[in-house]
């Protein structure tokens, strides 16, 4: 297995987290370890965790350090390899056949074939990360097709031929756990799992990306989430809530609402559910009366 020891200038788990921190994402030790040892060995990242902890702000940060453009694929339901990989330009295709007219005319040249992410990371593996966003929405089926993938690298176009990467692209998966990924899938990947960060680091995370917000402001906030997390809500805050949850509180607060009820008006923004905001309701002034003390 070909190791890759350094990385544009990054040798070691610690000189990631502190590039990443400089991409304005604030990496723990377990996924700057797992991040570098995914570079370094060539093989996939797989981040698991729940929605809102920072997997696909991760994918992104990673790609800010190594000077790349970030390429999404985005799974959903049903999900097949041409959207994945590619397809072709059928009314394109047509169009040449009537203009060539008695003319030869190959139909399968490069001007008809649509790039999707899959091919676009193989053709160009050095300047681009791979995004496999949320592969647990996909079927098995699909997840089957993946797993040839992550193996070689390459794959087959019967009108063109093999087209493999000239080295393993930098690929990132991200699951939600809605339901268990093939145990071949995981074998194949650098696995980390993603948890709410405490409230600490939480706090650091929501000054970092909303530089407008006083501390204490995202201490309240941070402590306000971490109580809605424990309610039973169908859909809880994430990281990405908490700093919008911040930064609109602080809004209402200057243009003259008064704390605690900049963040009772701007609730909105941490909970998106009408079902979750009519259940909490009842205890909201309690919750951000106890954060803001």
């Amino acid at each position: 297995m070909p190791v890759r020891s350094n990385i544009v200038g990054i040798d070691s788990p610690e000189a990631l987290e502190k590039a990443l921190r400089a991409a304005y994402y604030l990496a723990d030790d377990g996924i700057a370890t797992a991040s570098y040892l995914s570079l370094a060995l060539g093989k996939p990242l797989l981040l698991e965790g729940a929605p809102g902890v920072g997997k696909t702000e991760a994918a992104k940060a990673i790609a800010a350090v190594l000077g790349r453009k970030l390429i999404r694929l985005q799974c959903y339901e049903g999900i097949d390899a041409a959207a994945a990989l590619y397809e072709w330009n059928y009314p394109r295709q047509m169009l040449a056949i009537r203009q060539a007219g008695e003319e030869s005319i190959d139909i399968y040249g490069e001007s008809f074939l649509i790039e999707r992410p899959m091919l676009a990371a193989l053709r160009a593996p050095d300047a681009t990360v791979l995004l496999i966003d949320e592969i647990d929405r996909a079927d098995q089926e699909f997840e089957a097709f993946l797993l040839e993938f992550l193996s070689d690298f390459q794959i087959s176009i019967p009108e063109r031929g093999t087209i493999r990467a000239a080295e393993h692209p930098v690929v990132v998966l991200t699951s939600n756990r809605t339901r268990d990924l093939h145990e071949a899938l995981r074998r194949r990947c650098v696995y980390h799992w993603i948890d709410y960060p405490n409230a600490e680091r939480e706090a650091r995370i929501v000054m970092m990306r909303a530089s407008s917000v006083a501390e204490a402001t995202a201490r309240a906030v941070v402590a306000a989430v971490g109580r809605l997390r424990r309610e039973p809500l169908s859909k809880a805050p994430g990281i990405a809530e908490a700093v919008d949850w911040a930064e609109a509180a602080t809004l209402l607060n200057k243009g003259g609402a008064r704390w605690p009820d900049a963040f009772k008006r701007s609730i909105g923004v941490a909970l998106k559910d009408e079902e979750d905001l009519h259940f909490i309701s009842p205890r909201l002034d309690a919750i951000i009366a106890e954060a803001a003390a």
